[in-house]
């Protein structure tokens, strides 16, 4: 069976000297250190009980350790189950008790919230050349024989907090990796800038495995910072993939250092993914960048990548782009919110997951012919670009009339005030209503009644926000993906 990993050895072979990994903490490893750094830690992981077909949960934040340890676990075919230590001592062990690792791993010298839920696990220390690492073993050895194939467990946030454990096979995640690499055009000279979490199917497929398959360096951040990233882009980064927050937090940062753009820098290529663009904000960043800002859709469950655009700067085109190659899509117009060419997004090809791990249940649900379900709204346009209307569980249907999230956060997002916005649906005496949570700066905050009026501007009755909070910050995952879920709960103080 070919590996993941098998990426990684053909690198070693051809350019074992060229950097592969630098990180936060001050590590640098070349090709051939990277790979002594999985063999050492692939021995370790064995000497410890590791089977194949085990899995063996990786608890980090990103680090040149959480790339060996993945590789590692690839190397003695094991499944990696990322997670990223900013997740609570509960949320944590909900993980755990349902993927049941052999052996959990925490990446301690790179991440503070590490450490602390190795004191909760009792884990060891250890140290090689991976570096100062963490240990535990909470259960037994217990191969899986239906994880034979599978490279990585990853634990999606949903949009209702419930975790599941998508399975992504050697063969999707080195899909992945090829695709985005293709789609970046990405050469060994290129520099990858890693601030997506690699616990997170974005940095994992479309930046770490792309570029161990391209050759590229990827400079690891463990933690997202506007001022660090500004510094980085001016310092030969070529590669930026983002969230739409961290892209709107960087042009924020250089607003407030009385910069309109950047300038002499080597970025060639910035794509921005999981939540939509809007017109005015995508020239706003191209001006900025002066690059084009390439978007796209994918969800975990489809390694990362159904669709991508290519366009040129410019292009008004703020579709997620047409299907990526070997990837089919079509609309199901039939399920709610449905028709006049809107409907369930459905895609099926090798970029799609085995299925969810001890649960059948979910996986038949999502997995129907197949072709997977994702759950979220869209429609094509005439040059078949796909473009995606929300959630279908977000879908707000306010009056009678169908409310779609994302284009009313666009209208918000247009306020020069406002660095991002979430829209959900309440229920208030029996009608849906639209309220809106809006991040600004704390010394530039737009007044909500003024915000009102902004949008009224700009949408039909039915669509505009009843209530807006404004704020500072609104909850995010570690990808900097807004959590709507969480919304109402912390805000509860301010809609009494």
């Amino acid at each position: 069976m070919t590996k993941w990993h098998d990426f990684l050895d053909e690198q070693i072979k051809v350019r074992p000297d060229a950097i592969a990994l630098t990180d936060s903490g001050g590590t640098a490893w070349s090709f051939a250190a990277l790979g002594q750094a999985v063999d050492a830690l692939a021995a370790a992981l064995l000497a410890r009980g590791a089977q194949p077909c085990d899995r063996v949960m990786i608890v980090s934040e990103n680090c040149c350790a959480a790339v060996a340890a993945l590789y590692a676990c690839s190397r003695i075919g094991a499944c990696a189950v990322p997670v990223n230590a900013r997740q609570t001592t509960g949320e944590l062990a909900t993980i755990i008790e349902h993927a049941r690792p052999t052996l959990v791993l925490l990446t301690t010298a790179a991440s503070p919230d590490a450490v602390k839920h190795a004191e909760t696990l009792g884990a060891e220390a250890l140290a090689g050349e991976f570096g100062a690492i963490h240990i535990a073993a909470p259960f037994a050895s217990d191969p899986d024989a239906d994880l034979d194939d599978v490279a990585v467990m990853l634990f999606t946030t949903g949009t209702t907090g419930t975790p599941k454990g998508v399975m992504l096979t050697h063969d999707n995640v080195r899909f992945g990796g090829v695709t985005s690499a293709n789609l970046r055009t990405m050469t060994p000279d290129d520099v990858v800038y890693g601030v997506l979490p690699i616990t997170h199917v974005f940095g994992l497929c479309s930046v770490v495995t792309a570029a161990g398959y391209a050759g590229a360096q990827v400079r690891l951040e463990a933690r997202f910072s506007a001022a660090r990233l500004y510094d980085q882009l001016r310092d030969g980064v070529t590669l930026f993939s983002a969230v739409p927050q961290m892209h709107a937090l960087l042009m924020q940062y250089a607003k407030e250092q009385g910069v309109d753009g950047l300038q002499d820098c080597a970025l060639r290529y910035t794509s921005s993914g999981a939540a939509p663009l809007d017109p005015a904000w995508k020239r706003k960043a191209e001006a900025f960048y002066g690059v084009p800002i390439q978007n796209g859709y994918g969800l975990t469950e489809s390694t990362a990548g159904v669709s991508a655009s290519s366009n040129e700067l410019g292009d008004p085109d703020i579709s997620v782009g047409s299907a990526l190659p070997g990837v089919k899509v079509k609309i199901d117009e039939t399920v709610e919110g449905g028709g006049d060419g809107v409907g369930e997004v459905l895609t099926v090809g090798p970029h799609v997951m085995k299925g969810y791990y001890r649960n059948p249940e979910a996986t038949a649900a999502a997995l129907v012919n197949g072709w997977l379900r994702t759950g979220d709204l869209g429609y094509f346009d005439e040059q078949k670009r796909l473009h995606i209307a929300g959630r279908s569980k977000e879908l707000i249907i306010h009056g009678g009339f169908n409310v779609y999230p994302p284009e009313v956060e666009a209208a918000l997002n247009d306020h020069p005030q406002v660095i991002q916005s979430a829209v959900i649906g309440c229920m208030v005496n029996g009608d849906e209503l639209v309220f809106a949570f809006v991040q600004a700066a704390e010394d530039d905050m737009p007044d909500a009644d003024d915000l009102k009026g902004f949008a009224a501007e700009r949408l039909t009755g039915y669509k505009r926000p009843s209530r807006i909070i404004v704020a500072t910050e609104l909850p995010a995952a570690p990808t900097g993906k807004i959590l709507k879920h969480r919304l109402l709960d912390h805000f509860a103080d301010r809609l009494d």
